[in-house]
């Protein structure tokens, strides 16, 4: 009898000790307790955390950065609903962010795509074309606005192309300027979580699709395409994100000019903080950039169906 109920009892043993709390049920492996996350817990917490609710504190104050701040209530959230350039700026931070969308998205794919490859001398292209993700944004803009500069640069020399050759000097040549730079920079990056992440699929689709006659372009539009559907959900809230947030190229580019029509919110929140003093006015448009990044980024990864994916492999 003994004997017989052995087997059963080491059984039950092995369940316990395998469906533990810290362990992969089935698997036997112990996961990571919260101590392994505590050092990146502590940065996150007191890099952004800490730093979001003092800003949260401060746009409901007045303060020109000397002194004690006074309690202002909601007078810095009424004087941005009745600012123009403030509803202009953040009009223009979401254009910029959607151009920068449509622009660097399919860029981004096909050039992925293509990198995972095995073409000739496709490694060396490939570090060539990630050289821009390796200088600084302000090294960029410094470059290109030497390179556009209408009076010593390209446009200079090529007046039946830039017209005046001032591409700064009206908003949808400005426009263009940043949108043509950002992509110009950024979309190695973006390029690469693709190159990543075609790299996954599965070769074993491709070689059935082409068992069943399918050619490059019914693979791509029907096996790469939705197997990226993750990263492509991932690098768009990364591209929103740093579109509502772009200031540096502004900056240099043209400084929120001609007049205000490149002025977007990041800059303008720069302007009231180190030009005007007004800290508090700063700080709620800085609040006001995280809850609409957050609120967008939120809305895309519902709609996309991201947040529902359980698979591991991409798209599935």
């Amino acid at each position: 009898m003994t004997t017989a109920t052995a087997p059963a009892v080491d059984s039950e043993k092995t369940r316990r000790r395998a469906t533990r709390p810290g362990r992969a049920a089935g698997t036997g492996v112990s996961r990571p307790s919260f101590v392994w996350a505590a050092p990146a817990a502590v940065f996150f917490g007191l890099f952004a955390i800490v730093p979001l609710l003092l800003v949260v504190v401060l746009s409901f104050t007045s303060w020109n950065g000397l002194g004690s701040p006074e309690f202002a209530g909601l007078d810095n959230w009424s004087k941005l609903l009745d600012d123009p350039v403030m509803l202009k700026s953040l009009w223009l931070s979401l254009l910029l962010t959607v151009l920068g969308v449509v622009v660097q998205t399919p860029i981004s794919i096909l050039l992925g795509v293509w990198a995972a490859g095995h073409q000739r001398n496709r490694a060396v292209l490939s570090a060539i074309y990630f050289v821009p993700l390796l200088l600084s944004i302000t090294a960029v803009s410094v470059l290109w606005r030497a390179v556009l500069d209408p009076n010593f640069g390209v446009p200079s020399q090529a007046r039946w192309l830039f017209d005046d050759g001032n591409l700064f000097g009206v908003q949808a040549g400005a426009i263009g300027v940043l949108v043509f730079v950002s992509t110009w920079q950024f979309t190695p990056l973006h390029t690469l979580i693709y190159q990543g992440a075609a790299r996954a699929i599965p070769q074993v689709l491709y070689q059935a699709a082409q068992i069943d006659g399918a050619g490059r372009f019914r693979q791509f539009f029907h096996i790469t395409l939705p197997q990226l559907r993750n990263s492509i959900v991932t690098s768009m809230v990364l591209m929103v994100v740093g579109g509502l947030t772009t200031f540096d190229t502004v900056l240099i580019l043209t400084q929120g000019g001609p007049g205000t029509d490149t002025t977007n919110s990041a800059y303008y929140m720069y302007q009231k903080a180190f030009k005007s003093f007004e800290f508090g006015t700063a700080s709620a448009i800085a609040l006001l950039l995280v809850l609409v990044a957050s609120f967008v980024s939120l809305v895309m990864v519902r709609l996309t169906g991201y947040d529902k994916m359980r698979s591991t492999m991409e798209g599935v």
